[in-house]
């Protein structure tokens, strides 16, 4: 009986365990901390890359959302209207007893006409604006005076935090008090509440009864748009029949022997509607009564829920391009890592032809330069969100503005450095593990 031929079988190939990859490690730190410099150099260029992906997404995350407050203080059910002086072409004046008088915006008759031809108006804010300096002894602040009603807050999201703000019986007597804003107390009463004590207008004194609360503020340091969008100024309020009695409707300056008077019934004017649904059809309806009723473009409307969504749709192209921007940093360490691994290729050929020609294989050599790049990669990742999380605090104590890191942005940030550097690291690995033994070994 004839015996059967034997049949070589080829092993199966081993799987890299756990002691060739930790060995694996040992080599590559080894191998790393031998061109010291070198090494750090490289990590550097991860660590600023990662680093300006936190930062930058924080700034501009914090911007937006600095942005965003401002409006929604303004209500997103509300729509405003304002008084805007006319183009010097359009201008309707009134002979006055020493000059003209300039005649534009808001009048009460709007008001009317706003509340009983669209439906949807719930309620209206009106304001009345004076420039003035406001006295305390010998300190002052200039500020706007806004003759208002005593809804105000709840319309404007505006809160008191001491005292009250004036109600319908002081606007009723027309009673002389007053709520300060935050930055008037700072200025006027730096060390005690003003809230009982009189500040003086003008020739008048007013009883103050109330602080408002802090409003946010931007960079440049001016209140909230809608506060003192125009002139940066705080505000001081006073019941709006209180304003009318003290300062009329028409405001006269003299200037260097020139006098100017203006007549403006109303400077400011705030719509609340009753859903978010109805705030653009009744914002298009008010636009079109003042258009039939104003010749001249004295006035301006302002949509807070319109600038919303605006500032919403620029926060996302805002952090694409910051983001963008950022990660052509880590582009940019990317291309180091692939560099230097190129260069440590070069220069370890003879020691690759060494270890293939001791048996080992090509997947060994490919682990062994991946296994470098992971290491400068996590390294510069690791050391780059440590970095990118002080800086924002850094910009928000020494420069003031608020920024805000998202839970997302670091590891997007750790993330990106870690494929960079496997990416970039993978063809010098290739090439590496390509290497014919033979011509490595005859390398000098």
């Amino acid at each position: 009986m004839k015996a059967k031929p034997t049949r070589l079988v080829r092993p199966p190939a081993r799987g890299l365990s756990a002691r060739g990859l930790k060995r694996a490690f040992r080599l590559g730190l080894k191998s790393l901390w031998l061109h010291r410099l070198r090494s750090l150099l490289t990590v550097l260029g991860i660590v600023f890359g990662v680093c300006s992906v936190i930062a930058m997404l924080a700034i501009g995350e914090g911007a937006s959302f600095e942005a965003q407050e401002q409006i929604k203080n303004l209500g997103s059910q509300n729509i405003i209207l304002r008084s805007v002086k006319p183009p010097e072409q359009q201008k309707v004046s009134d002979k006055s007893q020493e000059g003209y008088v300039l005649q534009y915006g808001l009048t009460y008759t709007d008001l009317r006409r706003i509340k009983a031809t669209i439906p949807g108006v719930t309620l209206i804010v009106p304001g009345r604006i004076i420039r003035e300096y406001v006295w305390n002894v010998s300190r002052r602040v200039d500020c706007e005076i806004l003759g208002t009603v005593p809804w105000y807050p709840e319309m404007r999201h505006h809160r008191v935090t001491s005292g009250r703000f004036f109600t319908d019986l002081d606007m009723a007597s027309q009673a002389n008090v007053c709520v300060l804003a935050a930055e008037v107390v700072t200025s006027l009463f730096p060390f005690d509440s003003p809230v009982g004590r009189d500040v003086r207008i003008g020739d008048s004194y007013y009883r103050v009864i109330g602080v408002m609360e802090p409003r946010v503020r931007r960079a440049t340091g001016s209140e909230t748009e809608g506060e003192a969008a125009e002139s940066g100024l705080p505000r001081i309020f006073i019941p709006l029949e209180t304003a009318k009695t003290r300062y009329g409707e028409v405001l006269s300056k003299e200037r260097q022997g020139s006098f100017t008077a203006e007549r403006v019934a109303l400077h400011e004017v705030t719509v609340s509607v009753a859903s978010l649904e109805q705030v653009l059809p009744v914002a298009a309806a008010i636009e079109a009564v003042m258009e039939r009723h104003h010749k001249k473009k004295d006035y301006a409307l302002l949509v807070p829920l319109e600038k919303l969504r605006q500032a919403e749709r620029t926060k996302q192209i805002f952090n694409i391009v910051l983001g963008s921007i950022a990660a052509i940093s880590l582009l940019v360490g990317g291309i180091g890592i692939m560099n230097i691994m190129l260069a440590s290729v070069t220069e370890r050929t003879r020691e690759i032809g060494i270890r293939r020609a001791l048996g080992a294989r090509r997947r060994d050599i490919v682990v062994q330069f991946l296994v470098e790049t992971a290491i400068l990669s996590g390294s510069g990742g690791v050391l780059g969100v440590a970095l990118g999380l002080t800086i924002p605090f850094l910009v928000s104590h020494f420069a003031g503005m608020k920024t805000i890191v998202t839970l997302w942005s670091p590891m997007v940030a750790f993330s990106i450095s870690a494929l960079v550097g496997i990416i970039f690291g993978l063809y010098p690995a290739l090439r590496a593990a390509r290497m014919d033994p033979v011509e490595a070994l005859r390398h000098e």
